[in-house]
Parts: C-alpha cells; structure tokens; sequence
C-alpha cells in the first residue's frame, strides 16, 4: 500500500521575496510547488492571478479574507462589534476571487481585542459573523477557516488556542467552517504538538495546515520542532492535503528561498 504523503504549497507572502508577487508564482514551480497560498490577493486583478496559477501548473489552496486596513495594524474584523457589514463585503469580495482561482479555502481573521473589551464581550459578533460567512461560502463549496495566532508575533489577537477554535466551531454549527491549525504559532502557545495533532486531525475539522521552524519563523529543518518527526505522524495518519509554507527564509538574499528547500528535497 502506497503511504500518503502531505503535499506543499508556497507562500508567496513570505517566499521570494526578491520578485515581483506575480512573478513568485513562476519561481515556486520551479522549484517543484504544485500549489500556493498568500496572505491577500486584492492588489491585483483575479484574472491576472488566475493567468498565473494556469500558466504555471498551480492550484491556489488559500488566501484571507479583508482584514480592515492591513497598513493601520488591523488583523481581521470578524470579532468587532460595528464592523459587521464591512466584514460581510469583504467576505463577499473574497468569495468572488476564490471562484476565480478555483481556491477552496478563505481565512476569516479574528482581530485584535479593542482596548476596554473583553473576549466575552465579543463572542456573540464573532460567532455571527463566523456563522454568516460560512453560510454565505457553503454554495460556492468554499471552506471558511479561522486559525489561532500566538501574541508574540500579533499581540492582542483574538483568537489564540486549538481548544477555543474547534469550541467556536461547535458554537457556529457550519460543516464549512474548520480550524486553520499553523503548527507555529500552536508550538509557541501550546507545545504538545504530535498529540494535538492525533487529537483535531481526527475531528475532521482541520481545513489547512502550515509550518515554519520555531522560534524565529525559518524553514522547518530549523529551530525547536522535530518537523520530520511531524510529517511522519501526518503520514500514518493519512493527512494527504495541503501544507503551506508560510515561513520567512533564513538567507534573505536573493535566491534564498530556493537555497533553503533541502529539506523539501525528500516529499516533491
């Protein structure tokens, strides 16, 4: 019997960074990505994208919803009270370029708590906005994700741990609604990470994984986490689906990125 074997998709976020972002789409063929995943697609047209992922042989598995004004330090508007008919547009327009690029996955960003708030305080927006984004993605076959962040890279975020994000999905009640578990930012706040993963993966609500080394956000041959050990325990767990890449290179150079896929090498 032939074993599984998780599949890699670049993120063109943090990876080649020395070109152009339409231009990275061609450097991550090259170096044997079949897919790719990015932060923000709305500073270019869905079309030019999509000429992109077609010319290159790519498939997209992932990119964000709007997350209210990215330059002013805003990380997401589901969990804000007021905000709400900006984050319904911003869904709507996430799910017009997800259909162009055949992408099967949208990342709802949480927020950052305001000042004076409390987490409780906001439940009731978070889980409705939540609610009517997946809703609004079912149709359209479009998994809606959202993913604990540690505060050390984004201080004050909203959402922070794998046991608050699978109760938020018990709490929402969609099918399309899944857990984006970043092994990174779960290393950072809660370790543990070969049992947690036997743990949601059986739930069948992780939509998306992804990796960088700890602590510094490297490749995953560097750093505290065992990674081959973890891609081992995917194997024999029979996760086959998409693992982003979303760690910044450790040669920051141009042609770093390239030069650090060693470790790569065995799974392409």
């Amino acid at each position: 019997m032939v074993t599984p074997m998780p599949k890699f998709a670049a993120n063109l976020s943090m990876l080649y960074q020395e070109h152009a972002f339409l231009d990275r789409f061609e450097a991550a063929a090259k170096d044997g990505f079949k897919a790719v995943e990015y932060l923000f697609p709305y500073a270019f047209d869905k079309q030019d994208i999509a000429a992109r992922l077609k010319a290159h042989g790519l498939q997209q598995v992932l990119f964000n919803a709007p997350p209210g004004d990215w330059e002013a330090g805003e990380r997401g508007l589901a969990c804000l009270p007021g905000r709400e008919e900006e984050f319904r547009a911003g869904m709507v327009k996430a799910l017009d370029y997800a259909a162009t690029l055949g992408c099967p996955r949208v990342h709802v960003m949480a927020g950052l708590l305001p000042a004076g708030a409390t987490h409780e305080s906001l439940y009731p927006t978070y889980i409705a906005n939540l609610r009517w984004a997946a809703q609004a993605a079912a149709p359209h076959g479009i998994d809606v994700l959202i993913e604990p962040i540690n505060t050390r890279d984004i201080p004050g975020f909203y959402l922070n741990r794998q046991d608050v994000a699978h109760a938020v999905l018990a709490d929402v009640g969609e099918a399309n609604l899944k857990v984006q578990m970043d092994l990174y930012h779960c290393q950072i706040v809660e370790g543990d990470l070969a049992m947690k993963i036997r743990k949601y993966l059986a739930t069948g609500k992780v939509g998306h994984l992804q990796v960088a080394g700890v602590p510094q956000r490297h490749e995953p041959d560097l750093g505290e986490i065992n990674h081959s050990y973890l891609f081992a325990l995917l194997d024999e767990l029979g996760y086959s689906d998409w693992i982003g890449c979303e760690y910044r290179p450790a040669n920051a150079q141009p042609g770093g990125t390239s030069a650090g896929l060693g470790w790569l090498k065995a799974y392409l």
